[in-house]
């Protein structure tokens, strides 16, 4: 019988236990190929040391991963497997759109779905944990990060991550071996770094952190995601993996978690440099100290703890408890009874980028899209001429960073896709420019296909390595050859449409003035191409709307909806026309709001009633509104709605998203939708951290995004 891992725990050597705590990369056991990320040192690792590991990083495919473990159980004295943890964050093997266009979708059941393909694929792969969802709230589009993340609002950021929680893990990760672990990321406000510079500083007040930071998290966690990963950066002065305050008396303490915490790459290590551990030694003392349980790839833990307890520096029971929860994981995977788990090479080879899984991805896709600007030349006509043009035309890097196994040469390129659609003689396909260089030779040939053509696509981006980690930018216009192949081709005069391909939401000057129409398709993942194309010929409906707003220019940054007012608010009644908070040579408004999208109908709203104008605790705010299709095509609108607290103890958002609802509708046909406002949903963080609402008068706005509102006023009663 089994032992269980308490029992395992009085078993093992203090060596052994250590050497739980360790996660090495595939590269390090005999016969694994995986793929890593991040700078490699010299380790002095022993075949003893890789011996006691207890978890790796990177190794997968089923064959590989069974060969490991096997030859793992047959050198560990205990036989205690390995967990195998991966980066499986958009999709294993067939890519689903980066996490920022999936949060564009609106769309949780999809989410959920796309992480459930994704456990699917790994977990038969062999795969046990993976390093998702990322759930940082992100305000600055020079951080490359910020396409991992879903976006820019706390309250949607968090059912998101409750969607991709449940898709990873399922309800029963023991006997539902098609599921993986979920291990959400960065514990915390990783998304803040100061000047959108990975791994930089981050510096919150409490009372930040709280109301916009960590709702995410902590709602993952209310879901049952397994493990948390500390963040690089700081928090108060501290870095995230040294935080005692942080792990272990707001993570284990007041949210009552009880699951594995993990550094992320090499952040144990980086204490030092930060300049808080003089020496490994150290930086192996504060990271136990804070709760880290197991240090990836870095051996502070294994080269010191020996040491360290032997001489009373820390006490061993800090050692049990990190080893004692890798292994209640371990159970709680099966693997002691069932170490293989999910791997199956012959299933691998039949879930991997199937169909079925490919049009989900597909969905997905034509979902995240957001229509950003038409002025009537979509949907295009089959029967026109179309010139393709630019360094995306007939590119396979649409899946954007954190892909790992996705294949670019499997994605299904927007040529293709446009030439599915229409009479090969009725298109022609050129580059134009690269993305980032151009030559004569190029532009001429883009220039002689136009000149030929009814309309032209213009299909421009970034390249995958110029977002995602360490793809930070202070420029983030399109690269300068794209935006002259765009003024070139406008002299023309030929209707023009641009599909963006990117990470982060781009200054978009230069583009949204000069083509007729723009959509956004970021990283769209295996089936992009197909989708845009649909979505380009009115086969589908755009449906996606903004959860990142598009700074007018850089300068703004950070720009977001829900934001401060000031004591001088631009427009206020009795402001003075120059003392009051804006800048003197641009708006203060972003060019595209938060909730911003378009589609090929239009919707009008009616008048919203309350059914009374006051609320309390006990009597929840009912709205009701009128939603009509005015236009001649079906589609989908996607209704907001919006809080302010008017006067609250300490300043309040000018809007707090508080819930949406989708609604699809033929042409001409209304639908009443209706929303209930409870008095929880008003509750904040008051001077004293108290979390509570406050009686007095509110503002609710409804409408398709966070600009386009119009106000009701009401009361929350004691």
């Amino acid at each position: 019988m089994m032992k269980q891992p308490a029992e395992l725990l009085q078993l093992m050597t203090l060596e052994e236990k250590i050497g739980q705590l360790l996660q090495l990369a595939a590269p390090f056991f005999q016969g694994a190929d995986g793929q890593i990320t991040g700078p490699m040192a010299e380790m002095g690792i022993t075949e003893e040391t890789v011996r006691n590991t207890g978890s790796v990083l990177g190794l997968t495919g089923a064959e590989d991963v069974i060969n490991v473990q096997k030859q793992h159980l047959a050198t560990n004295r205990l036989g205690i497997p390995l967990l195998i943890m991966a980066d499986i964050v958009h999709g294993y093997k067939t890519i689903f759109p980066v996490p920022l266009a999936i949060g564009c979708s609106w769309d949780l059941e999809l989410a959920e779905q796309s992480a459930e393909i994704a456990a699917k694929e790994a977990a038969a792969a062999g795969v046990h944990v993976t390093f998702a969802p990322m759930v940082d709230l992100v305000r600055d589009p020079r951080w490359g990060r910020v396409m991992e993340s879903t976006g820019e609002d706390p309250y949607l950021n968090s059912e998101f991550a409750r969607a991709f929680v449940r898709g990873f893990q399922g309800k029963d990760l023991v006997n539902d071996v098609s599921r993986v672990a979920a291990c959400v990321k960065h514990f915390a406000a990783y998304g803040a770094a100061e000047g959108g510079r990975d791994y930089n500083t981050v510096d919150l007040s409490e009372r930040q952190l709280r109301e916009f930071y960590l709702p995410s998290y902590k709602a993952a966690l209310d879901e049952g995601c397994e493990m948390v990963m500390t963040a690089f950066n700081t928090v108060d002065g501290i870095p995230a993996t040294g935080n005692k305050w942080l792990m272990r008396d707001l993570l284990r303490g007041e949210w009552s978690f009880d699951g594995v915490m993990i550094s992320d790459w090499g952040a144990v290590k980086e204490l030092i440099p930060h300049g808080v551990a003089a020496n490994e030694a150290e930086a192996a003392i504060k990271a136990i100290r804070a709760g880290v349980d197991i240090e990836m790839m870095t051996t502070c833990y294994s080269d010191h703890l020996q040491k360290l307890v032997e001489s009373k520096e820390i006490d061993e029971a800090l050692i049990d408890e990190a080893v004692l929860r890798i292994l209640e994981l371990k159970q709680k995977l099966g693997l002691f009874e069932q170490p293989y788990r999910g791997a199956n090479a012959q299933l691998e080879q039949e879930l991997v980028s199937s169909e079925a899984h490919r049009n989900a991805s597909r969905e997905l896709a034509l979902k995240s899209c957001v229509l950003l600007k038409n002025d009537s030349v979509l949907p295009l006509n089959r029967e026109q001429k179309i010139a393709l043009i630019g360094p995306f035309a007939a590119n396979g890097d649409i899946l954007g960073p954190w892909s790992w196994l996705g294949s670019k040469d499997e994605a299904v390129q927007l040529a293709a896709g446009i030439g599915s659609k229409i009479d090969a003689s009725l298109l022609s396909v050129t580059e134009g420019c690269g993305i980032e260089t151009a030559t004569e030779e190029q532009l001429k040939a883009a220039i002689a296909a136009a000149s030929e053509a009814d309309v032209l696509v213009l299909a421009l981006g970034e390249h995958s390595d110029m977002s995602g980690e360490a793809g930070s930018r202070s420029n983030i216009q399109l690269p300068q050859v794209q935006l002259e192949l765009i003024s070139k081709l406008k002299q023309l005069g030929k209707p023009m449409v641009a599909v963006l391909f990117n990470g982060r939401p781009l200054d978009l000057h230069g583009v949204i003035d000069q083509a007729d129409a723009v959509l956004e398709a970021w990283f769209p993942g295996t089936e992009g191409g197909a989708a845009i194309a649909e979505l380009l010929f009115g086969e589908s409906e755009p449906t996606g709307r903004l959860t990142m707003s598009f700074p007018y220019s850089v300068g703004q940054i950070p720009v977001y909806y829900n934001r401060f007012n000031t004591g001088r608010p631009q427009g206020a009644p009795d402001a003075q026309v120059r003392y009051v908070s804006q800048y003197l040579d641009i708006p203060n408004e972003p060019l595209l709001p938060f909730g911003y999208g378009l589609g090929y109908t239009t919707f009008k709203y009616s008048e919203a009633v309350m059914a009374a104008d006051t609320m309390s605790a006990s009597e929840p705010l009912q709205v009701n509104l009128t939603v009509t299709n005015t236009g001649t095509r079906a589609g989908e609108d996607i209704v907001q709605l919006y809080v302010r607290d008017m006067a609250g103890d300490v300043v309040r958002p000018l809007q707090e998203l508080k819930a949406f609802k989708k609604v699809m509708l033929q042409p001409g046909e209304s639908k009443e939708i209706s929303f209930t406002l409870e008095e929880q949903q008003l509750r904040y963080y008051h001077a004293d951290l108290t979390f509570a609402s406050d009686p007095g008068e509110f503002e609710l706005y409804i409408g398709p995004n966070s600009r386009d509102v119009s106000a009701l006023k009401f009361k929350l009663s004691k």
